[in-house]
């Protein structure tokens, strides 16, 4: 399998990145078949879903909902953007662990959003903004605190949550990339950030030629354009070139075997810099055996149920802060 993909990742790449990235959706959706199966046992009964409620005109513009069923006033939402490398992924595939999230007392919401390489930056974040005014349109029915989110995401998806934080508190940054935040800094409560990518000129370091491959099919599909490093339109991708001290407290985790983790040290020292409440869920180097990407729904190891008691905690606390 990782001879095949090496040589068809090579091989396309000559011309486009379009028929790698298709075979990486296919890759995604086959491993996102065993998370699902595997969160899946976990999901506890007694939860309320809103399935493909639809917040925009565009054929994947739809999202889930998650509450418990014994509550039914307005409840702190937890807005969760699923990973996937901008050209795979699925809400569908973390059910399990939105409603486990959700059995703790929080509305959760699930995103779907339109993927690369027929759909570039920045469509999918502006498509998470127009969800999120969506869910605070219909506040009073999904039974939603509006003054209380959390946004979060894993790998791909905590790229984009990032960006909406950035976009939300830094107004000359929301103008460059051409988003209107669709809510105020002050409803943002907090951030949860799990395997993320975040800053282009990381990518310039990955350590093995499948790597670099990899992230040249990701980031072009993504873009646009095979110079994706040296594209001024794609320069705003780069997250901790354009955060400010009015980012909002955030929880960031990755494992110590991610090829992605000095993204997620680069953020968090950023972060540290500006005096932004920053916690880390990070791992000793020499850990056995290393926790790979997306370790975190892992629910059957130690280090995903830590995972998971940080998160718990950290959405308890924010919930609880007057703002």
């Amino acid at each position: 399998m990782r001879r095949v993909l090496f040589a068809t990742l090579r091989t396309s790449l000559v011309f486009s990145a379009r028929p790698a990235a298709l075979l990486l959706r296919r890759v995604f959706a086959s491993a996102g078949s065993e998370t699902a199966e595997k969160l899946n046992r976990y999901a506890p009964a007694g939860v309320v879903e809103f399935r493909n409620e639809r917040y925009g005109v565009e054929p994947d513009m739809l999202l889930d909902v998650y509450r418990p069923g014994s509550l039914s006033e307005p409840l702190p939402l937890l807005y969760w953007v699923h990973g996937g490398a901008f050209c795979g992924g699925s809400k569908d595939e973390l059910a399990g662990y939105f409603k486990l999230l959700a059995s703790e007392g929080y509305v959760v919401v699930g995103p779907r959003y339109s993927l690369a390489p027929e759909h570039r930056y920045p469509v999918p974040p502006r498509q998470m903004m127009q969800a999120l005014a969506f869910l605070l349109a219909n506040a009073g029915r999904l039974q939603i605190d509006p003054d209380r989110i959390v946004l979060g995401g894993d790998s791909a998806g905590a790229h984009i949550a990032a960006q909406i934080g950035a976009l939300v508190t830094s107004p000359a940054y929301a103008e460059e990339v051409g988003i209107t935040p669709t809510v105020q800094p002050a409803q943002l409560r907090g951030l949860a950030l799990a395997c993320g990518p975040y800053d282009l000129k990381l990518a310039r370091g990955a350590s093995s030629p499948v790597g670099r491959r990899f992230i040249q099919v990701v980031l072009w599909a993504y873009s646009g354009t095979r110079e994706f490093l040296e594209d001024p339109a794609f320069a705003t991708w780069s997250i901790p070139d354009h955060l400010t001290s009015a980012f909002p407290p955030t929880l960031i985790t990755v494992g110590n075997g991610d090829p992605l983790r000095p993204h997620s040290e680069l953020l968090a020292r950023t972060l540290q810099g500006l005096n932004v409440e920053v916690e880390t869920v990070f791992f000793p180097d020499d850990l056995q055996p290393p926790l790979t990407h997306e370790y975190q729904f892992n629910l059957d190891s130690t280090e995903g149920q830590l995972f998971l008691s940080r998160l718990t905690s950290f959405l308890a606390r924010k919930q609880e802060t007057t703002t």
